[in-house]
């Protein structure tokens, strides 16, 4: 088991790791909205969605893997009047990939974020 950590996406905000890589498959931890610095980044859930995409994608990279080798995704939107907007951004970072993909509705989220995703991939 290897712990996979990058200073290009939010360092953790409690005891767990940003992802881990067991038998050549990843397995991330939920990404909210925080750029890099761990900042919250308000706005829509456009701006949202991209933020929490670009922390996976920083993510996927350090791990060597890639949207194109995610295998499912996790989604939890804390309103599901967002989830056409939410799609239509989610679509552009997978382009014509389509892991599985589960979408939940929560009350709250942390930080009282829109929308966090976790994501399963494949290395290499």
């Amino acid at each position: 088991m290897k712990i996979i950590n990058t200073s290009n996406a939010p360092q953790a905000i409690g005891p767990y790791s940003q992802a881990i890589e067991l038998n050549g498959i990843l397995y991330t931890s939920g990404q909210i909205p925080l750029d890099k610095e761990g900042n919250f980044v308000n706005g829509d859930i456009v701006a949202q969605t991209t933020q929490v995409l670009q922390n996976l994608e920083a993510v996927l990279k350090e791990a060597g893997s890639s949207f194109e080798k995610v295998i499912k995704t996790t989604v939890f939107l804390a309103n599901m009047e967002d989830f056409i907007a939410f799609n239509e951004v989610y679509a552009k970072f997978f382009g014509n990939h389509k892991p599985a993909r589960s979408t939940i509705a929560v009350k709250t989220l942390p930080k009282n974020a829109l929308v966090e995703i976790e994501c399963i991939a494949r290395i290499g």
